[in-house]
């Protein structure tokens, strides 16, 4: 740089620590982060594996092919892909992806659109609100007496709020759990990030699944740590959520979310967000 040229402007995130409990794109969202200059704390919570018995997602994925559902409810995009993959495995992609084509599809949120748009598919109802209740007010629009329903569930959750809903309204309903959720990283690391929060050595936290908030509870509460110190930890942090679903984690549990984004409930507005956020007060 030449004598007397103006200094480049400093990125907006430059001196934070974010923590990160994310796992399947982790890398990425520290991408983003580390573009804005933060300095990111890997420390996923939770891993993603397929169900443990493939036995019930091929009966799923059969009764679909076979045409026994007008509507596909799909919550993830997780989930579509961990369909997608097993039907591959058992030599039945192709079908299942035709059979997806004849149906009214659901979604609850970006990521099951984008998976679909994948396919060359589209959402033909995607919830104005990206939550269970969110897909129960879309759905309510129209008459479901009678609607052979099939639901992908997210990971183990049975989701009796919107099962309860759908057969209310008339609909029979065909839930699948296509994957499930395992510890990422093991006890004594999660125990230092909370310890780290405690001591506000961290800047913010980024959740992008109420499943890591399930993790994060779970640690503590083994580790002894009552339900309300997390909280206060948390407190001494901004705490970052990617969507209401995750809102909603935090808060049945007595936290808050200081950052969400307004849609698109993606990674790239959550880290304009947080550098916004951070970004207009001094660094701890």
């Amino acid at each position: 740089m030449s004598a007397g040229a103006p200094s480049p402007p400093a990125l907006p995130l430059a001196g934070r620590t974010i923590a990160l409990p994310e796992t399947r794109e982790l890398d990425k969202l520290a991408h983003l982060l580390e573009e804005q200059g933060a300095t990111a704390v890997r420390c996923p919570l939770v891993q993603i594996l397929d169900a443990p018995d493939p036995a019930p997602v091929d009966a799923w994925l059969g009764r679909l092919i076979a045409g026994a559902f007008d509507d596909v409810v799909l919550l993830t995009g997780e989930g579509l892909r961990r369909l997608l993959d097993r039907a591959a495995r058992t030599g039945q992609r192709e079908a299942v992806v035709a059979a997806l084509g004849r149906v009214r599809r659901v979604t609850r949120g970006p990521k099951p659109a984008r998976a679909l748009h994948e396919l060359g598919l589209h959402s033909d109802l995607p919830a104005a609100v990206p939550t269970s209740r969110g897909v129960a007010d879309a759905l309510a629009a129209s008459d479901l007496r009678g609607r052979r329903i099939g639901l992908q569930l997210y990971g183990q959750e049975p989701n009796l709020e919107l099962v309860t809903a759908l057969q209310a309204a008339g609909a029979s309903v065909d839930a699948v759990a296509p994957y499930v959720y395992a510890p990422a990283s093991d006890d004594q690391r999660v125990r230092e990030l909370i310890a780290a929060i405690d001591a506000g050595r961290v800047d913010a936290i980024a959740f992008t699944s109420a499943s890591q908030v399930d993790r994060l509870w779970q640690v503590a509460r083994d580790a002894k740590m009552a339900p309300e110190a997390l909280v206060a930890a948390l407190g001494r942090t901004r705490v970052a959520a990617i969507g209401p679903v995750v809102v909603s984690a935090l808060g049945e549990r007595g936290a808050r979310a200081d950052i969400t984004p307004d849609k698109p409930f993606v990674m790239k507005h959550l880290v304009a967000m947080l550098a916004d956020a951070l970004g207009a007060a001094p660094a701890r």
